[in-house]
This record gives structure tokens, sequence and C-alpha cells, in this order.
């Protein structure tokens, strides 16, 4: 579960770690009353949607279509035209705002179709003296706790990563233990700071490291992390997701969920308890087991073509469970086929078989449909199929399925 910037720093508050005056807004007058009790001579309006590279963003209904291209692309913004801007006085927040509110911002992470902004964070102007970056993610390769540092901030990570991996410094902690304080400093140190920045850093660290392990947090990341005029360290942006298996225990992060900016044939899913997420190939998978689900994926990869979602109804699904699975596939519209893949176990290929008829029936179908059906009740199940005078292609294994549900497609 992603939350967006103003969310984030309102949980990084919560544990100590230094952020802006800055408020959320839904209109214009919000926007200007909000600029006017924070004061100052300057204001950031910055558009908040679930992905990054907002300030290089440009927005559909103000800008040409080669600059919307431009955007998903990740090139540079004009003055004036992207996701994140300066205001100078109350005039110009309040027509920030109003550009940005309802309108559809475009960035390399949306794509051409962008995303709509709702929400607007009016946030206080800040001396900055130096940008840096700043994340912490899951290292399962040693189930620890890494993190990763830069002083190139506010760019874009992996452009940084790849031109230049030595500016990367990396820590990890070992959860067990926790963050050290000698760890803290000699991030710091790698990082050029010096003086009483390095005991604002070792804190600043310490309070980040805290709400990440106390959320359940899977990403955090601050980019850019600055120094101020003074030597503090503050954070600038944040975005943080979580594991959504342990939102059991947090009640109150999970209430900070937006709907809007997530998939509906995920949320979908998701009631149904399907695992689900959506690709960008053509042909629709409906699988049993993750492991067979991603084997399913490979193997249309392999012969030639793509899929379009990852899709496991577990090893114990219902008829109706399937059903919703095939109606969420079929709601695609880049789906031109769809392989049902099932090896029974506790699933039962009768309970499947049942399942798809039940759905085409309902929404129809007007797209191949290739199916294999191996394990138990199989007989069974591919019985129920035959008789249902369905157009459905039965395959005897998983590399007839897919060929068959390529040929169809590419046909």
């Amino acid at each position: 579960m992603k939350i967006h910037e103003y969310q984030a720093k309102g949980v990084l508050r919560g544990y100590g770690v230094p952020v802006l005056a800055g408020k959320a807004v839904t209109s214009v007058d919000d926007a200007a009353a909000a600029a006017t009790e924070m004061g100052g001579k300057v204001w950031v309006v910055k558009s908040q949607i679930h992905a990054g590279g907002r300030g290089m963003g440009r927005f559909i209904e103000q800008v040409s279509a080669d600059a919307i291209a431009e955007a998903a692309e990740g090139k540079k913004a004009s003055e004036g035209e992207g996701g994140v801007r300066l205001a100078f006085n109350i005039d110009d927040v309040r027509k920030h705002t109003e550009s940005m509110l309802g309108d559809t911002l475009v960035t390399k992470q949306t794509g051409a179709e962008g995303k709509q902004v709702r929400t607007v964070f009016i946030e206080a102007g800040c001396d900055i003296k130096k940008e840096l970056y700043l994340s912490l993610v899951l290292d399962r390769s040693n189930n620890q706790i890494m993190v990763i540092a830069s002083e190139a901030g506010g760019m874009n990570i992996e452009d940084v990563a790849h031109e230049d991996p030595d500016a990367l410094k990396k820590i990890w902690i070992d959860p067990a233990i926790g963050l050290a304080g000698y760890q803290a400093r000699k991030l710091a140190f790698a990082l050029n700071m010096t003086g009483k920045t390095v005991r604002h850093f070792t804190k600043f660290l310490s309070a980040v490291y805290d709400a990440y392990w106390a959320t359940d947090a899977e990403m955090l990341e601050i980019n850019p992390m600055v120094i101020d005029g003074e030597g503090a360290v503050v954070c600038l942006d944040a975005k943080m997701s979580f594991d959504d298996n342990a939102m059991y225990r947090h009640k109150d992060l999970a209430e900070l969920r937006d709907i809007h900016e997530e998939d509906a044939s995920e949320l979908e899913a998701g009631k149904w308890g399907l695992s689900y997420v959506k690709l960008d190939g053509n042909i629709g998978c409906l699988v049993n087991g993750a492991g067979l689900a991603m084997s399913t994926m490979d193997i249309i990869q392999f012969k030639g073509a793509s899929p379009a979602n990852f899709l496991d109804v577990g090893g114990g699904a219902t008829a109706e469970q399937v059903a919703a699975a095939f109606q969420i596939i079929t709601s695609d519209q880049a789906v031109k086929g769809i392989l049902v893949n099932i090896f029974g176990g506790i699933m039962q290929c009768d309970v499947i078989a049942n399942g798809v008829i039940t759905a085409v029936k309902q929404v129809g179908l007007e797209v191949p449909l290739v199916v294999r059906l191996a394990g138990t009740n199989a007989e069974l199940g591919k019985k129920i199929l035959d008789e249902s005078g369905l157009a459905i292609t039965p395959a005897l294994d998983l590399e007839e399925a897919a060929e068959a549900i390529v040929a169809a497609v590419k046909g």
C-alpha cells in the first residue's frame, strides 16, 4: 500500500523526523488560507499523486501532445509546467493550485495516461544548502534493512545508480540489533557531512529507521533530504509503501489508502481474495499457485507474446471466485486471449470448469480461450467444458496451451 507525500510526512513527524510546515488542500481558497497561515515569503505547491518525477511532469490540459510524450519519457519540464512549483506570493499559490487541481499529471512513472490530481500540498519554503538522497528497503539477500544514501539528491536515483554507482553509499542494519550510532556517523562522513550536521543526521536517521520499522514499511524514500542554512537535516520530500499483510495491525495507516490511485481491477481482486497484478501484455492468465503462475507467464513470453496479468486464484478457490477472476481478466480491454492453467491438488478442476462456464455465461466470450487442466478431477473438469458448448480450446500440457493461445492471439 502506498500513501501520498503529505501523509508520509505526517507519519514521519510522529516519529520525530524533521519536516517542514505544510497542509493538504482540495480547493484554491484552502490553499491560499494555508499559505497565509504559514506565513513566510515563499511556498511550494505540490501535486499529490502516487508517482515520482512530479517536478518534471506535465499536465495534459495545459501543454501539447509532444510535451506529454516528453514527460512520459522523463524529460525535464519547462518552468511552470511541472507538478511541483514555487510560489512567491499568495496569488501564485492560487494560480498554481487552480491549474493543478482536477487536471491529469503525466510523469515518467505514470506513463502517458497520467494520474488525476485531487489533492495539492502547500508547504513552507526552505533555505536549502545541499540536497541528498536517503532510502530504506528490505534486503532479502541477508534479511537486513539496507540504507541507501547519496549526495546526488533531488535526482532520479535509478539514473544515478546507472551512471555513477559509487555515488550510492550503503549500510545494513540488523533488525535484531537496530541502528547503531557508529553506523549513522559512518554514513554521515561518507556523505561528506561535517560539524553539527553529523549530529543532526545521526538523530535524523535514527528517527527515520524507527518510523520504517514500526510501521512495517516496505520502502521509505526521502528525496531530497536537505541540509538547511543552519546545518540541520530536513525531510523535503517523502514516499512510503507498506506491507499489505501487516495492515491488520496498523488500522490508522490502512485508513490513509487512496483507492483513486490504485488499479480498479486489483481492488476488485482484493475483495475476492485473489492475487492479481495488471501487466502490459495481451494474454490473460488464470492460474492456481504463484509458482505455476510465474511459469505460465514465462512460457507465454518464451513463445513470443506477453502476459496481461499475474492472477493466482489460490489452492481453495470457489466457483464464484473463479468466475470473479475471469470477469476481472475480461474487463481488461488489452486482453486478446485467455489461458487457464490449473494443476489440481487441493483445488479441484471441476470447480475451475464450473467457474469458467459461469463467468462466460455472465460476460460472454469474445476472445480465444485455452484451458489446460491436470490433477484432481481433471477428467471431470474437461468433460464439463466439453459439454458446455463453449468455444474452448483444450490443451494437454503447459507448452501446448501456451503455443495454442499465442497462435490464436497472433492469428
